[in-house]
């Protein structure tokens, strides 16, 4: 899926990016929300530059702006924190350093393939959202699903 073998063209590599989702389930049976992840604000674009196949695609190596420093940092994740992945070229020189420093791959050869692994996720990302817990949704509920289907 990521060309991994060689560098990454001078300037410009296609990367999917997401966004977190602004409140998640946490906690006994997810009754509990909170907003973001541990590591990133609720609505924080960040950079997918890796999945792995093997698990379902279950987590995921990303490349965001931290929630307390404010500077690029690179974690693996789980892929229903996520929400609105898209292909997208990046330009910027540290995102593109990071990327190459993560030694994962990291980007994807075509928007084509950057596009189908977006879309990919995207599903993925609402299954996982809605099977991950076994109890109802508390009451209120302000999760992405929720708030998602109340605008609708």
């Amino acid at each position: 899926m990521t060309a991994g073998a060689g560098e990454i063209p001078a300037g410009q590599a296609w990367l999917i990016a997401a966004n977190v989702v602004r409140w998640r389930r946490y906690g006994e049976g997810g009754q509990e929300l909170r907003p973001g992840t541990k590591s990133y604000r609720g609505g924080s674009k960040v950079y997918v530059i890796e999945t792995y196949p093997g698990s379902g695609h279950e987590q995921l190596t990303t490349i965001g702006r931290g929630r307390h420093t404010g500077t690029y940092i690179t974690i693996d994740m789980s892929t229903r924190n996520l929400h609105t992945f898209r292909a997208v070229q990046v330009h910027s020189p540290t995102v593109l350093r990071l990327c190459e420093e993560a030694g994962v791959g990291g980007w994807w050869t075509t928007r084509q393939d950057a596009e189908e692994v977006a879309v990919l996720l995207g599903r993925l990302s609402v299954e996982y959202r809605t099977t991950h817990w076994a109890m109802p949704h508390p009451s209120p509920c302000r999760c992405h699903e929720c708030l998602t289907l109340s605008q609708a």
